[in-house]
């Protein structure tokens, strides 16, 4: 047992017990959590964000001098910030990053020169300088969007009011592209680029400053939706532009400008205007831009070679899905000086590396795991660094293979902890984040051959960390496998209160199911987990077929047929704690969110009597309700694939559920509408299915979080009511 493993030393006096008020409160159970963490140009400095300890969700600017280790904040976003309101489109654009409750800084971006920071605070742009000194660049109402240094360091730019706008870095900027009407944005990045396709920016700059590649996208052809974000004391009815499955999508076009917006040529992305506009990327050099060009049906990803002074463009090469199967988009490729690429793709049926040089393909990777992220690549020794599953699918660790002999892959960080990695511009160092069951995240700095340089956040678990008065409790999970009939290995994580000879208990069994997420991990399962154990619940997790890391056909099954597989999946999960003696199997109560509150819809009207009870929150009722690229990725096109959705969707069997069932949502959600429950509702209430609701007025797709308190206390005095809570002890 490591250090970082040992347990706190903790007296009796100290020892307290958890409860929901102190999960939701400051500082974080789970300790130092930064976000952010870059180093400077120089390498002097390692910058990051780091939460106030009275306020865990207030972030400020802090660094560390790397030679001498010392800290000191950088920007107080109190002091600095005018408390201003964010901007409806700024509020929406945090939401779609999943950091719609956090403030103060939230993002940042170094100078070339490493002499100063631009940071916006509360809808306004700040230059920080390491003097300790903040100039305000803006002071306007609309907000700032997407703000950014340009890469030699002559402009600041930024998204306001659907234009472009630059200058030079500390003068005026203006717009560099037109007024266009409502419909028309500039620079922005459109609805689905950000929910869907990990792409929150709609302009990049060219490395020598003097060109930009701006997207422009009319968003006219969008049907509008009249979402009412129901709050306390009032309504608020937003006209949104929201692309549902099976209808239209914006218009996007591709531009390259000059820095005063005097020139501007337009690309030539094809001619089938239905597309996605998936990556954008310049060549090291500026001569070329490359764009990864989408079909409709995400069965085909073309990357596109472009003439920057002309706009013309011919393809390089496709990244073409199967028949019953998709090609996900990534961004784990990096383009190198000598014109070659390094690129990710599940060509072989797994995620992995390959180099393109000269019209010709070289597998780098190999082996029945995947690469789940390209962390550097160090052009001069020719490494390259990265992350995968290769020596456990539960716990991710960083790699490096040399570029001439790819077949020796060294291991650079502890297989005791699952970890994450990233790297300066020129691979010199590693920014290694890891945990495991019993020590929470930490994060180093350390070299190319994973030695620890220094620590960032040790978040050692002493007698001083915020977790340690709740140590005497800590339940370390078990890990495990079951099979399904059809010979599927699925993995779990279990955690259990002391269990007593010839006692039983229930189970808290929860779930999201949905693709692009592993959620069985051998990484730090958090304080709300080891709360429900401390009720008394068995606490368990199980990973169905369609979710991540595991390779194209474990997650080809959900094609065209969502709601199938994974609840069959969870069935076997559900089969095998019934089997266990210590399991109450009357009891068994399941819960999820989002994806994993359609799951819960699912379960029960599949299933009627194996769950005891299930939670559902925010669910997706119906797919036709949710946006095109997401959806149409897994289920195609309603317009060509209705009967597909009829079976995926959970409105048509919602009077098959038997089982007591709590709906709860947010009343302001954008992402998966309020809509979804009330359709649900209605259809209930219409055929007399009696259920519980709990919906949360002014409240986003995030109010699992922001009313973290209430909502569990309703999730556990639902429990209690229905029999399902542990007996007393």
């Amino acid at each position: 047992m490591s250090a970082q493993d040992k347990p706190a030393t903790v007296t009796q006096a100290q020892q307290q017990k958890l409860t929901l008020e102190r999960v939701f409160a400051s500082p974080d159970l789970s300790g130092s959590a930064p976000r952010g963490v870059r180093l400077s140009p120089d390498g002097k400095l390692l910058t990051l964000l780091r939460g106030r300890e009275d306020e865990k969700d207030r972030f400020d600017l802090w660094a560390l001098d790397t030679q001498t280790g010392d800290w000191r904040m950088l920007v107080d976003s109190e002091k600095v910030g005018s408390g201003a309101e964010l901007s409806e489109t700024e509020k929406m654009q945090r939401e779609r990053k999943r950091i719609g409750s956090l403030k103060g800084i939230v993002t940042y971006d170094w100078a070339p020169d490493g002499k100063a920071i631009l940071v916006p605070i509360d809808g306004d742009l700040y230059l920080a300088r390491l003097d300790g000194s903040v100039e305000r660049l803006t002071q306007t109402e609309a907000s700032e969007l997407n703000p950014a240094i340009s890469p030699a360091g002559g402009y600041v730019s930024f998204v306001r009011d659907g234009q472009l706008w630059a200058g030079a870095l500390g003068g005026e900027a203006h717009a560099i592209t037109p007024i266009e009407g409502d419909t028309v944005h500039w620079g922005e990045a459109e609805f689905v680029a950000q929910e869907e396709m990990d792409r929150s920016t709609g302009y990049w700059w060219s490395p020598d400053d003097k060109r930009i590649a701006v997207e422009r996208f009319d968003e006219a052809p969008v049907g509008i939706v009249t979402r009412a974000a129901i709050g306390a004391e009032g309504t608020k009815v937003y006209e949104q532009r929201y692309p549902a499955a099976g209808t239209d999508n914006v218009l996007v076009d591709l531009y390259v400008v000059d820095p005063v917006g005097q020139k501007r040529v337009k690309v030539d992305l094809g001619a089938d205007r239905d597309i996605y506009l998936a990556r954008v990327d310049w060549a090291p050099d500026g001569k070329t831009l490359y764009v990864q060009r989408e079909n409709r049906a995400q069965t085909q990803l073309d990357m596109l070679s472009v003439d920057p002074a002309t706009g013309t463009s011919r393809v390089l090469f496709s990244e073409k899905a199967t028949d019953k199967s998709w090609v996900n988009l990534s961004n784990n490729y990096k383009f190198l000086n000598d014109g070659s690429l390094i690129w990710w793709s599940e060509r072989d049926g797994y995620g992995h590396l390959y180099r393109f040089k000269d019209g010709k393909w070289t597998q780098l990777t190999k082996g029945d795991w995947v690469v789940t992220g390209l962390v550097g690549v160090d052009q001069a020794k020719g490494r390259v660094y990265f992350s995968a599953n290769k020596d456990d699918v539960l716990a991710q660790q960083v790699y490096a293979i040399d570029l001439a002999n790819p077949e020796k892959v060294t291991r650079l960080t502890d297989p005791a902890f699952t970890n994450g990695a990233s790297m300066d511009a020129s691979a010199s160092r590693l920014i290694v984040s890891r945990s495991n069951p019993s020590q929470p995240s930490q994060v180093y700095l350390a070299d190319t051959t994973g030695k620890r340089i220094a620590w960032i956040s040790e978040n050692a678990l002493d007698a001083n960390h915020p977790y340690a008065p709740y140590l005497a409790s800590h339940v370390t999970p078990s890990f495990g496998t079951i099979k399904t009939a059809d010979g599927a290995t699925l993995h779990y994580k279990m955690m259990t209160p002391p269990i007593e000879p010839g006692k039983t208990y229930p189970v808290f069994f929860e779930h999201y199911g949905g693709p692009h997420s592993q959620t069985v991990t051998k990484g730090w399962s958090g304080a709300m987990a080891q709360y429900i154990v401390d009720q008394g619940y068995i606490y368990f997790e199980l990973d169905n077929r369609g979710s991540a890391n595991r390779g194209v056909d474990f997650e080809q099954p959900l094609y065209r047929a969502m709601g199938g597989i994974e609840v069959s999946d969870q069935l076997a999960g559900a089969h095998f704690l019934k089997s266990l003696p210590y399991v109450d199997g009357k009891r068994i109560a399941t819960y999820g969110w989002s994806y994993g509150g359609y799951m819960t819809l699912k379960m029960l009207e599949a299933n009627p009597g194996v769950y005891a009870a299930g939670i559902s929150g925010a669910p997706v009722t119906k797919w036709e309700l949710y946006d095109t690229h997401y959806t149409e990725r897994y289920m195609g096109d309603p317009r060509e694939v209705a009967a597909a959705y009829t079976r995926a969707d959970a409105i048509e069997d919602a009077g098959k559920i038997t089982d007591p069932l709590l709906l709860i949502h947010g009343m302001a959600d954008d992402n998966v509408v309020f809509e979804n429950s009330t359709a649900l509702a209605a259809k209930m209430q219409a055929e007399g299915v009696p259920f519980e609701m709990m919906f949360y007025p002014g409240q986003t797709h995030s109010a699992g979080r922001s009313r973290g308190v209430h909502v569990w206390k309703t999730i556990f005095d639902f429990l209690e009511r229905n029999g399902i809570a542990p007996k007393a002890r």
